[in-house]
C-alpha cells in the first residue's frame, strides 16, 4: 500500500503541474486523472466510470476571479481510488467526492495564502537584485509548494488504509449522504447545461437531436454514437471544402489586398 500511496501521489503532483508548470495538457481534469489512477491500479473501466461522473459534476463549477471551487481533482484521484481498492459502489464512492473536493477547497486556499506571501518575497528580492532568489521563489518553492498540497493529501488517504475510508463513511448520516449525492445531481445536470448553453445552435442542435434519437429509439451505445459522429464530420467536412478550399483563399487574397484607408470590407465583396 505504500508503493500505491506514492504513485497516486505523484498522479496527483503530475496532474497539480499542468498549467501551472507543464504547459497545457489537459490532465487537471477529473476524467483524465480518474483514467490515469485506473490505469495504475489496473481497473481502467472503473477509472473511466468515477472519471466520467466527475466529469460531469464539474462542468457546474464555475472558478470567477481568484475563487477557488471545490477541488473536483483531488476527489476524482482519492474516489477513484477508493472504488477500485475496496470493490465499492458508484454511489458509495461518490459519496465522498464533495466532502473531499470541499477539504482540497480548504487546502487550496491556505496554498494560495503562502504562495501570495511568496510572490512578495520575489518582490522584494526583485528590488533588490537578488534575482536567483526571486526565480527560486517561483519556480523552486512555487512548485514544492502546490506539489505538497497535492501529495500529502492523496497519500494520507491512500496509506491510510482503505478500512479507515469505509469506517468514517460508515459514521456519516443517511440523510448527509442523500443530500451530498443529491447535491451531485445537481451538478451533474448543471453542468450539462452550461455545456449545452455553449454547444446548441441552429446549426449544431440538429445533430444533438439525431444522436438523442439513435440512442433512445435504435439503442445505440455511446461508442457506435462517436464513431458515427465522427464519420458524419468527416463526410460533412469533405462536402464542405471539396473543391480545395477556395473561399478559404479567396478570403485571404482579399485580406492581403486590404487597404485600412478604404471604406470597403473586401469580405462583404
Amino acid at each position: 500500500m505504500l508503493g500505491t500511496s506514492i504513485i497516486l501521489g505523484l498522479v496527483g503532483v503530475f496532474c497539480i503541474l499542468d498549467s501551472r508548470l507543464l504547459g497545457r495538457l489537459n490532465l487537471e481534469r477529473p476524467l483524465i486523472t480518474s483514467t490515469i489512477v485506473g490505469l495504475v491500479l489496473g481497473d481502467l473501466p472503473t477509472g473511466l466510470a468515477v472519471g466520467a461522473s466527475m466529469e460531469l459534476m464539474s462542468l457546474g463549477l464555475v472558478n470567477i476571479g481568484a475563487a477557488a471551487p471545490p477541488d473536483m481533482n483531488m476527489a476524482a484521484i482519492i474516489t477513484a481510488a477508493f472504488a477500485i481498492l475496496t470493490d465499492a459502489t458508484m454511489e458509495t464512492a461518490l459519496a465522498l467526492a464533495v466532502p473531499i473536493a470541499l477539504l482540497g477547497q480548504a487546502i487550496g486556499v491556505l496554498g494560495r495564502i503562502l504562495l501570495a506571501n511568496l510572490t512578495h518575497v520575489a518582490d522584494s528580492a526583485i528590488s533588490q537584485g537578488k534575482f536567483k532568489r526571486a526565480c527560486q521563489m517561483h519556480i523552486l518553492w512555487g512548485t514544492l509548494l502546490y506539489s505538497l498540497m497535492y501529495f500529502v493529501p492523496i497519500f494520507l488517504a491512500v496509506y491510510a488504509g482503505t478500512d479507515v475510508v469505509q469506517a468514517i463513511v460508515s459514521v456519516i448520516p443517511g440523510w448527509l449522504t442523500e443530500g451530498l449525492n443529491l447535491g451531485t445531481k445537481f451538478l451533474t445536470a448543471y453542468g450539462i447545461a452550461l455545456l449545452m448553453s455553449t454547444m446548441l445552435n441552429k446549426d449544431l442542435t440538429v445533430y444533438f437531436f439525431l444522436g438523442f434519437f439513435l440512442v433512445g429509439y435504435l439503442g445505440l451505445n455511446i461508442t457506435a454514437i462517436a464513431i458515427f459522429a465522427v464519420i458524419t464530420a468527416i463526410v460533412l467536412s469533405g462536402l464542405k471544402f471539396k473543391g480545395g478550399g477556395g473561399n478559404a483563399v479567396n478570403a485571404a487574397d482579399a485580406l492581403d489586398d486590404y487597404d485600412p484607408l478604404e471604406d470597403d470590407d473586401p469580405l462583404e465583396a
